[in-house]
This record gives structure tokens, C-alpha cells and sequence, in this order.
């Protein structure tokens, strides 16, 4: 795909969902809410490209392209005329454990999925999309 905005990854180990929760700065979109990993597109970036640099920017990981089992190409939330990517894939616990958290967002969690669906501060787009990636890799 040539023309997204940006990309965002579900990412799983066991019944847990690696999320994070936004700034609380005034202005930023969802202030404080919790989210999923990823963000805007830099430059002629691929898809996967995005989202894996945003993982390492975000948590210190990195993760090959063989490691995204699923993405669906959905409207953009801050461009909707232009699409964004999701994407799913499953995380060890090796890796949660070699987790260093970046310099965006406030804390970061694996949450339970079931939680992080029913939380009342978590972006309900971002929610719909976990679902998503969660029952589209057979996990739910």
C-alpha cells in the first residue's frame, strides 16, 4: 500500500494485549487514554515498516516482519480519507520481560484483553480494532 497514514499493532501473549497510556498533555488527541503500539508514517515507509519502528521507538522492541500474522487496511482516526493499517501478532514472554519503555506515553501495561475492551479510558476505535485483530487470529 502506498498511500496510509499510519499503523498500529495488536499484540498478544496469551489472553494479554501489549497497550500504553497517552500523555496527558493538552492538545495531544486522547490525552491520557490507553492505547495500542504504533503511530504516523514517516517518509516512503511500507505499512509494516511504521508499525515496527514505532515498537521500537515506543517499548524497545524489535520485531521482524514474519512476526505480524494479521492487518486490515481500516479508515484513518486523524485522516479519514486516507487509510491506516492494523496489525496483529503474538509477543513471548521473554520479550515482555526485555521491555524498555520509551519516551511517549506515560506508563505502559499488558493488559488483559477482556479489561482493556471494557475500559472506560481506553480509545474506543483502538478497543474495536483489538477485538478485531483478537478474533481474526483465532485467539478469542
Amino acid at each position: 500500500m502506498s498511500d496510509f497514514v499510519g499503523a498500529k499493532a495488536a499484540l498478544f501473549c496469551g489472553g494479554r494485549l501489549l497497550t500504553y497510556q497517552r500523555d496527558d498533555i493538552a492538545g495531544l488527541p486522547w490525552a491520557g487514554w490507553w492505547d495500542l503500539p504504533g503511530g504516523g508514517r514517516e517518509g516512503r515507509e511500507s505499512a509494516e515498516e511504521c508499525v515496527l519502528r514505532e515498537i521500537v521507538e515506543e517499548f524497545g522492541l524489535t520485531l521482524s516482519p514474519g512476526r505480524l500474522l494479521f492487518a486490515r487496511v481500516l479508515p484513518s482516526m486523524t485522516v479519514p480519507t486516507r487509510p491506516s493499517v492494523l496489525f496483529g501478532g503474538l509477543l513471548a514472554e521473554e520479550e515482555i520481560s526485555a521491555i524498555r519503555f520509551g519516551d511517549e506515553g506515560q506508563r505502559w501495561e499488558m493488559m488483559e484483553v477482556a479489561a482493556f475492551l471494557a475500559h472506560g479510558q481506553a480509545i474506543p476505535e483502538m478497543q474495536r480494532r483489538a477485538a478485531m485483530a483478537w478474533k481474526a487470529m483465532g485467539l478469542a
